[in-house]
């Protein structure tokens, strides 16, 4: 091991030499060109620096002013001092907001501004840690820390914007003058994260050979995940060792989860595990920023459930309304269900918001009806989780990926429409955005036999960059033909980002979705790059925590459609990365874009493992991606089927994922089935829906821990390679899917408002589509960036 690490070393201070070279050479050559031209100043010229360094920000302004000052040409200096520029105006804005606060007789003005403070002193904890991380550049992980930055700075951002939409339906001009003061820090903050993306950008133009290494030690794990607790994750409720117990029953430590939080230590580096025993829990909880390393778990989302009714009607602003708050970095929450009760009555009502960086939630039910979960930022993590609302249900401005999670539409008001997702990026340079892969959107068992009265929608744009992904996931009836919807007017609808790949169900087909310039044709290459590790260096701190994770495509690219026309790279789509001029596609990774295959099923050889017939839940739709039930009846529901492709009757649809590992399910009462990659399952036609979804990651299901959607045992995830096929012996069997009916047209609404009342028309009765197959693109070597040398030599020389 001690070998292994001594090379490894040696190889970064090999590729870290090579990188100094480049840039020495880069710099003699800048020298040079400047001799021959008596004209130009040398490279320490305080203000060509300057102007160097302000010409990547979108605020040249209040970049030139706020550096007036610095009397440095090191731009490792430079960007230093814009921090600092943009920390004070924060400061500042948080003073102005209590001096406002003296000024207002209108109590939801004086909430809004208290929030303000709150949010302001987040804002400035982002940028503080991101000016003692870029302070400190380390080279040896320089692609972790650049991505750091960028989340965190983002986050800063995002804490600002917050503060001002917490001023909607206040009334005086209160939110009118927090804005005047918050203008400053805003423009700055955004100019903080143009200048670390163009370093970001400048690395990869050099072709950088520094590898996204994982945040580990030698044993494989995160050096934040406690080596005493990296497997708690895999074990049933009754195996755990908690730091704490709480019981309703009086068993545990304490009676309720506020009484507990007193003993919760302050920035732990080692995980720290509270164990929340089956019962309601009644209670406001906000797990705040300093319980770093923080677990809770539960005995199931049905049967630990936290739940509160705060909302927007009866005067709490929709920031304050969560009936729980998670805000301490590497927060992972398993087995546990969030919910804010106030129903659709009452708008606004967040069941759980979360501003944890790299936090995880495993087998969580997060229920409410609008605004239910609050994805507000940082990076974020949903595996195997059930989230359901009715208007904006997931919502804000994280980088937050989802896979293998439960959407459930539920019953609104009448005369109100339902949309999935709202979005909430307000600056194309950050990188966040909204991740759903092999998730299932459904209507609740209530609102399904009533869902065609009512337009449901992927999402729509909460802010004017909303970015949302879908790929690989089964999208059932209640999906509107166009797919999404306008917040108001045209808002957004030229630099939203919206994107469907490789999705099945009778919600999928996207010849009639609305054809906005935001709405975005994409092939494989180009989508690759919002699945996990491109994402967020998922990667580095997701599997080794023991979560189910898969970090790239979850089955087979489909075959390339010929007819299908692929939306051009615009100049927005990849400015999170750096200069967008000069970039002219992610460069995504070759070896898992060539030779894309559809399986035919048919064709694979192997043993047939037989399901049996009567595992289908009863009153379940059909179209819908009803769970599976293995007998007997001690096995939880929402069992994932798979790690092989399917083979089954010609009769059932054949346009289902394959999965790419052995799944095993190991209740006593039962032999153990092993279901072996690339080996067919032969199902019977009665015994699964139609379009059901398939797992794909290896999973143990534990029957002790869940009854309705059962914990997966935390092993690490794997994807084998996929084997090769004759293209020749592909075969495909249509997809037959239909439409709900058609009830009575009704006037359009007026857009603009958040709580929908008049019913838009529901779509026609449309004939049978199939699915629009898209994939492949060729990979493109990404371009030499447009920025000066001497930012990067400012980094350099300090290593």
């Amino acid at each position: 091991m001690a070998n292994n690490r001594s090379k490894r070393n040696l190889t970064m201070a090999g590729v870290a030499s090579l990188f100094l070279v480049a840039m020495i050479v880069a710099l003699t050559m800048d020298m040079e060109g400047e001799k021959k031209d008596g004209s130009k100043q040398v490279i320490n010229d305080s203000k060509k620096s300057v102007e160097s360094i302000c010409e990547s920000t979108d605020y040249k302004d209040a970049c030139m002013k706020s550096l007036d000052g610095a009397n440095t040409s090191d731009p490792h200096e430079l960007v230093q001092v814009a921090f600092q520029a943009a920390m004070t105006s924060i400061e500042k804005a948080a003073k102005d907001s209590t001096l406002l606060k003296s000024l207002q007789s209108d109590p939801r003005a004086k909430i809004a501004l208290d929030n303000c403070q709150e949010l302001a002193n987040r804002a400035l904890n982002d940028l503080k840690r991101s000016f003692s991380k870029f302070s400190n550049f380390d080279y040896t992980k320089m692609n972790e820390l650049l991505d750091d930055l960028k989340i965190w700075i983002s986050g800063a951002g995002t804490y600002q914007q917050t503060c001002l939409d917490g001023f909607e339906g206040v009334q005086g001009d209160s939110g009118v003058r927090m804005k005047h003061a918050l203008n400053t820090s805003m423009e700055l903050t955004s100019n903080a994260l143009a200048m670390v993306s163009e370093v970001s950008s400048l690395l990869t133009s050099f072709g950088s050979s520094f590898k996204r290494r994982l945040l580990s030690n030698d044993g494989g794990f995160p050096d934040w995940v406690e080596s005493g607790h990296r497997h708690l994750l895999t074990l049933p409720p009754g195996q755990l060792t908690p730091d704490l117990v709480i019981a309703k029953d009086g068993s545990g430590n304490y009676l309720t989860i506020n009484e507990a939080l007193k003993d919760i230590p302050n920035n732990n580096n080692k995980t720290f595990v509270i164990y929340i025993k089956e019962g309601v829990y009644v209670e406001k909880v906000t797990f705040n920023s300093t319980w770093t390393n923080l677990m809770v778990v539960g005995d199931g989302p049905t049967k630990t459930r936290i739940t509160g009714s705060l909302n927007f009607y009866d005067g709490t602003p929709t920031y304050h309304t969560a009936t729980v708050a998670a805000l301490g970095d590497f927060f992972i929450a398993k087995d546990i269900g969030f919910e804010n009760s106030a129903g659709a009555i009452k708008h606004q009502a967040v069941a759980l918001r979360v501003g944890a960086d790299k936090s995880i939630f495993f087998n969580c039910h997060m229920d409410g009806y609008q605004d239910t979960l609050y994805a507000h930022t940082y990076r974020q993590y949903y595996r195997d989780c059930k989230i359901s609302g009715t208007i904006d249900f997931i919502f804000g401005d994280s980088a937050a990926l989802f896979q293998n999670c439960i959407l459930e539409v539920r019953q609104p008001l009448p005369n109100q429409q339902c949309i999935v997702t709202a979005q909430g990026r307000k600056d194309p340079r950050q990188p966040t955005g909204l991740t759903l892969q092999n998730c299932s959107f459904v209507a609740d068992p209530a609102f399904y036999p009533v869902r065609a009265n009512t337009r449901s929608y992927l999402g729509r744009p909460w802010k004017e960059y909303s970015r949302t992904i879908i790929m690989e996931s089964f999208l059932d009836d209640l999906i509107h033909p166009e797919g999404w919807l306008a917040w108001n007017g045209t808002f957004g609808l030229e630099t939203l980002f919206y994107s469907e790949f490789n999705n099945r169900g009778p919600g999928s087909p996207k010849d009639r979705r609305l054809k906005w310039t935001g709405v975005k044709e994409l092939p494989a290459d180009r989508v690759q790059r919002f699945t996990g590790n491109p994402f967020f260096l998922g990667d580095s701190w997701i599997p080794q925590t023991g979560v189910p994770y898969v970090g790239d495509f979850m089955y087979p690219l489909p075959l390339v459609n010929p007819t299908t026309t692929f939306t051009p790279i615009s100049e927005l789509e990849n400015r999170d990365l750096g200069n967008a001029k000069d970039k002219s596609s992610y460069k995504a990774r070759k070896d898992l874009l060539t030779d894309s295959i559809t399986l035919d099923p048919m064709s694979l050889t192997g043993a047939p493992v037989p399901l049996v017939p009567s595992s289908i839940p009863v009153n379940l739709p059909v179209t819908a991606a009803a769970p599976v039930v293995v007998e007997p009846s001690t096995i939880p529901v929402n069992l994932p089927v798979a790690a092989a492709p399917v083979s089954m009757e010609p009769s059932i649809p054949v346009n289902l994922p394959v999965a790419a590992a052995p799944v095993s399910v190991v209740p006593s009462a039962i032999p153990v089935i092993l279901l072996v990659a690339a080996a067919p399952v032969a199902v019977e036609p009665s015994s699964i829906p139609l379009n059901l979804p398939v797992a794909a990651a290896p999973v143990a299901t534990i029957p002790s821990s869940n009854p309705v959607n059962p914990s997966i045992a935390a092993v690490p995830v794997s994807v084998t390679p996929l084997p090769t096929f004759d293209p020749s012996k592909i075969t495909t069997l249509p997809l037959t899917t239909s439409f709900p009916p058609t009830p009575s047209p009704q006037p359009a609404r007026p857009r603009g408002n958040r709580n929908h009342r008049k019913r838009l028309p529901t779509p026609s009765n449309s004939p049978p589509t199939t699915p629009t197959i898209t994939t492949g693109g060729s990979v493109h070597q990404t371009g030499f960036l447009g920025i000066s040398n001497k930012i990067i030599i400012g980094i350099v020389k300090d290593i």
